[in-house]
């Protein structure tokens, strides 16, 4: 019982994380992500270093950050096209314009830079 539990809280949240993590957030520089960019969707899960999500099974989840912005660019448009399959993502894919995805992907690309990153804690 406890794990049933368990597995339908992860697929409640994986379901209702992409609506509530809508906030945008802008780049380094406005424009590597435009104003409707939700850069923030992604962070919840891609921004833990080991982090393990267990819906519809556990999975070691990547980090995004420093990945080249067309590989990000290429796994959300596969997800989006079904030829990728995950449920989470592939939800948030069909949300996106290719637009909001080479924005998110340049975003995320430079989030391995060490330049940006000092550039954006000061």
């Amino acid at each position: 019982m406890k794990r049933f539990v368990c597995l339908l809280s992860g697929a409640i949240i994986a379901i209702a994380a992409p609506a509530f993590g809508q906030e945008t957030k802008m780049a380094a520089s406005p424009k590597a992500a435009g104003a409707d960019t939700p850069v923030s969707m992604c962070i919840g899960c891609h921004s833990i270093p080991g982090y393990q999500a267990s819906f519809p099974v556990v999975y070691r989840v990547p980090k995004i950050g420093g990945q080249t912005s067309q590989y990000i660019e290429a796994a959300l448009k596969a997800y989006r096209q079904g030829a990728r399959n995950h449920p989470s993502m592939t939800a948030v894919a069909k949300g996106l314009t290719d637009q909001q995805i080479s924005a998110l992907a340049a975003y995320y690309a430079a989030r391995g830079n060490a330049a940006v990153l000092s550039a954006a804690a000061k």
